[in-house]
């Protein structure tokens, strides 16, 4: 699917409507409004000549370090990078088999092979989708005080996971997104990435979600997204007045939220007419029986008997039968389309003028006018114009994302606000660098992984002694790249990492996601606890995170203390904390506990002696040998406690929760 030339189609009409232009004078932006680096066009770069730097993001990068007085450090030793490496790509730690054979491996193309072939590997799939419904605040439930649960949501969920599996071209997954059901209504993998619009926190009032306040909402939401998902700006603090930073009108977002105003929510039923009337009776027959029973309770004097009554009709209210399978998604009803007035402080009651569909004024020319009112598909023409190969932020703003989650921090630190109060970008050259061959290859990720991770930056070690004290002052947050940043597993990598070297990871993919026994005091927290069902498969338990059920109101405390997002909000990057209750969990917690014994029992199977044990513990835990001093504290420490509380103790131990 190639979309192209939204740009000049704008311009081609600025240039028919001078008139237009004229009256506008709100929509002229001075020179300096434009200025900002990250609304420029991006500059046609080259690497510069640096001997020696064979990737050209080491060219990049080494001429920022000269600059400065750094100097690199040295490669990580093997075991090291294969680690890393498993983790960037998969999310999931290496088998001591797979670290072995990779240092064994004296090949000139051992490494490129490592990474060609975890890049085709479901988990990485896995791991990177992960990482784009962090951004698209993804979750299977309404949020608010009901909570709802959307049970088909868990489709758009594998529509991402298949895309990255595919390595779908860039442009197209967000035009899928966008405009799925504008391409095709009738195809399923399109109808179910335009569930995207559905993705919010959804208020249910306890009725019509057509009121006007509600549907203000509904609409913000799908405004904003679009902002930080795909364009990388805040375009929601222009919703109540002029951004006070940026040079995005009050009037451009309602312009922005004109391309939303025909949409509605539009499940796509895949039930066939045996199962829709089966569903039918059945929800007849649980509703005439719900009737009764209030009718019932209505004659009831006695107030124990009514309470009784009550607690039968609230059990039968959260066991209504399941709804005929269906696609979570989105329609364009032209019929219903909700007239676009810009809002003064946002207030959908205090409506000013009527606004029609047109993009950010700031990327476009001065008086570029807005699109027909009776435009067809008017998604379609929001997704050219965010994918145009011209737009000088889509590009950027995904590269970037890609950059941060291999090294910890992106080019620019705020991935969602590459405005001029986001981060300034520390090597701009090579950010434009990576847009422009993001684009030219074909919009498609892998590619950009592969450069990233091919490079000696990407590469060397975590530590860089002579380098330690002039790098930590005249670059502590280590933009510049002088040494490769340790990190903390996140809290997927974290639950998946303990499942795998325990021996107990579930990797079955896809499908309805998987809901695990939690302390029931948090349960009993819900609107409705039953809406907590517990999978009864227990193998399904110890599926990847990523197909655990995601209730806004409800995350798993391992999670939550990991810093895991409540998926209220577009999640740009994580954060990493250190607290106590983190430590609490590790050693006390029900998941820590239950898979130490798992830990235990693989490794007095795998291991005859306490010496053996240890090591075959390290070796499944930190991807190496234990040093001398590690082996005799684990010996040691055997002698004297049970096997389960050595393992324990590993789970805990840095070389497990970090990568290096």
């Amino acid at each position: 699917m190639q979309i192209r030339g939204y740009f000049s189609l704008l311009l081609s009409l600025s240039l028919l409507a001078p008139s237009f232009a004229a009256e506008m004078k709100s929509d002229r932006y001075t020179p300096v409004e434009r200025k900002h680096w990250a609304f420029q066009k991006r500059a046609d770069i080259q690497p510069p000549a640096v001997a020696g730097a064979a990737n050209p993001i080491d060219a990049f990068v080494r001429v920022k370090l000269e600059k400065e007085g750094l100097k690199p450090a040295a490669q990580a030793d093997r075991a090291t990078l294969a680690r890393r490496v498993y983790f960037d790509v998969t999310g999931l730690p290496p088998t001591p088999e797979e670290i072995q054979a990779f240092v064994n491996d004296r090949s000139p193309k051992a490494y490129e092979s490592l990474v060609d072939r975890l890049l085709a590997t479901q988990q990485y799939a896995e791991k990177w989708g992960n990482q784009w419904l962090d951004v698209v605040r993804f979750a299977e439930t309404d949020g608010f005080e009901y909570d709802s649960h959307r049970s088909d949501a868990w489709r758009y969920r594998d529509y991402v996971i298949k895309s990255f599996a595919q390595d779908k071209p860039y442009d197209q997954f967000i035009t899928e997104q966008l405009a799925g059901d504008e391409i095709d209504p009738t195809n399923h993998e399109l109808r179910t990435a335009s569930g995207l619009q559905r993705l919010a926190p959804l208020r249910k009032n306890a009725g019509n979600q057509e009121v006007a306040s509600s549907r203000n909402e509904v609409l913000t939401e799908m405004t904003n997204i679009v902002g930080a998902a795909f364009l990388g700006v805040t375009l929601g603090c222009a919703r109540c007045h002029d951004h006070k930073f940026d040079p995005i009108r009050h009037k451009d977002y309602y312009r922005m939220q004109a391309f939303f105003a025909p949409v509605h929510d539009s499940d796509l039923d895949l039930a066939n007419d045996q199962e829709k009337e089966a569903y039918k009776q059945a929800k007849s027959a649980h509703d005439a029986e719900i009737k009764t029973l209030r009718s019932k309770m209505r004659g009831l004097k006695d107030g124990v008997e009514r309470g009784k009554m009550l607690a039968k009709i609230r059990e039968l209210e959260e066991t209504s039968p399941q709804a005929p399978p269906a696609i979570f998604s989105v329609r364009d009803d032209m019929t219903k389309a909700t007239p676009i007035h810009v809002l003064a402080r946002g207030d959908y009651q205090n409506k000013g003028e009527k606004v029609g569909m047109r993009p950010l004024g700031v990327l476009l020319p001065d008086g570029a006018p807005e699109l027909p009112a009776d435009t067809k598909a008017p998604r379609i023409e929001l997704a050219k114009f965010i994918t145009d190969p011209e737009n000088p932020l889509t590009a950027r703003v995904m590269v970037n994302r890609i950059w941060q989650y291999h090294f910890g921090r992106g080019i620019v630190s705020t991935p969602n606000d590459f405005g001029r109060m986001g981060g300034r970008p520390s090597n701009r050259e090579l950010l434009d660098y990576l847009a422009n061959q993001f684009v030219a290859g074909g919009w498609r990720m892998k590619p950009i992984h592969k450069l990233i991770m091919m490079s000696k930056a990407y590469q060397q070690a975590s530590r860089n002694p002579l380098m330690e004290k002039i790098g930590t002052e005249k670059d502590p947050e280590n933009a510049l790249l002088w040494k490769y940043s340790r990190r903390r597993l996140a809290a997927e990598e974290l639950r998946d990492a303990m499942l795998a070297v325990t021996g107990r990871l579930n990797a079955k993919a896809g499908g309805p996601s998987v809901i695990v026994p939690v302390d029931p005091d948090l349960v009993n927290l819900l609107y409705k606890p039953s809406q907590w069902a517990v999978t009864k498969d227990v193998t399904e338990h110890d599926r990847r995170s990523v197909y655990l059920l995601h209730k806004r109101n409800l995350r798993l405390p391992m999670m939550e203390v990991f810093d895991a997002p409540d998926m209220q909000t577009s999640c740009p990057r994580r954060e990493t904390s250190t607290h106590a209750p983190q430590a609490l969990e590790l050693l006390n917690g029900d998941l820590a506990t239950n898979l130490s014994k798992a830990f235990a029992a693989r490794l007095d199977k795998e291991a005859k002696t306490p010496d053996q044990v240890v090591t075959r513990a390290y070796w499944l835990a930190a991807g190496r040998a234990p040093s001398v001093k590690e082996k005799a504290l684990g010996v040691a420490f055997l002698k004297r406690n049970p096997l389960s509380e050595f393992a324990l103790a590993v789970l805990n131990l840095n070389a497990f929760l970090y990568v290096n």
